[in-house]
């Protein structure tokens, strides 16, 4: 109980983030560890998964196979620091990262797909979207940005969408970073009060403070219809960054049949933190 009434009377802009915000936020959530991964063996295995993510962009450029990643979650889910690690070592001329910014006015009035089709991927690329279409999904409709309707328009018409990249041979991967309250909470006071993260606290992220539910009600809605066999949602519990952006490395890497793959390092698999989302959609850990 206390827990729940330090978040619900938490100030962000007060300086000092409460002890028991942050005593629990790393296991809140049936979080199964009770520590981040230690950074020697983190730093040592996320080299190991970039040799191999450069093994694997080789193999792209020769085969002319092209991936598309979708990052979605909620704020401060650490989607921009897992991107950052999965490009940081192979070749920029073949990888791009797709931030897009709100719509324009001619955007809006457009098939809502469309500002999307020429993000994807050439032969031999990879193209990494750091919130994708799914903002129709889940952002959008929690935020009031567009209708019911267009939601449920949305959601009827992505696995079409879906299927066509598919059976064009992209090679789709879609993750949910899944964190708790008070770790969003947590970063959220840690970007408010460090000089250098300060911009990436946006109105919106302020705004999605107070709308928890809706969050969590559109994210199931989403996973629930829009999981495929061809385009299959991915959930990597995220409270700890560390952890979460080895194992988004691991299954991009362990899904992909490539020269000389590590099979020991890339099927090292931590099922309880990554899991299909119809898993996690059976049991729900609480969220705070």
């Amino acid at each position: 109980m206390k827990l729940a009434q330090a978040l619900e009377n938490f100030d962000l802009d007060n300086p000092e983030l409460p002890q028991i915000i942050a005593k629990n936020a790393l296991t809140s959530g049936d979080y199964p560890y009770d520590k981040k991964q230690k950074s020697r063996l983190y730093e040592k295995t996320l080299l190991a998964l970039q040799i191999e993510l450069v093994k694997l962009q080789t193999h792209l450029m020769e085969s002319d196979q092209r991936i598309v990643i979708v990052f979605e979650g909620r704020d401060a889910a650490g989607k921009g620091g897992t991107i950052k690690r999965y490009t940081q070592n192979i070749n920029p001329r073949h990888v791009r990262v797709v931030a897009l910014p709100k719509p324009s006015d001619r955007e809006q009035l457009q098939w809502y797909f469309q500002r999307y089709v020429p993000h994807l991927p050439t032969a031999g690329e990879t193209v990494l979207f750091d919130r994708s279409w799914y903002n129709r999904a889940v952002v959008e409709p929690v935020m009031g940005f567009c209708t019911p309707a267009q939601t449920e328009t949305f959601l009827t018409e992505v696995p079409n969408f879906e299927r066509m990249l598919a059976d064009d041979g992209i090679l789709l991967f879609k993750f949910w970073l899944n964190i708790s309250r008070p770790m969003q909470i947590k970063r959220f006071h840690d970007r408010r009060h460090d000089p250098l993260k300060q911009w990436k606290l946006s109105p919106v992220d302020l705004k999605a403070l107070t709308r928890w539910n809706e969050y969590t009600s559109a994210r199931d809605e989403m996973l629930k219809r829009t999981h495929a066999d061809y385009a299959p949602w991915t959930v990597v519990r995220a409270n700890d960054k560390r952890r979460a952006r080895l194992a988004v490395i691991a299954h991009v890497l362990s899904g992909i049949d490539y020269k000389g793959r590590d099979k020991a390092l890339v099927n090292d698999r931590d099922d309880r933190i990554i899991m299909p989302a119809p898993d996690f959609l059976k049991y729900i850990a609480p969220e705070e």
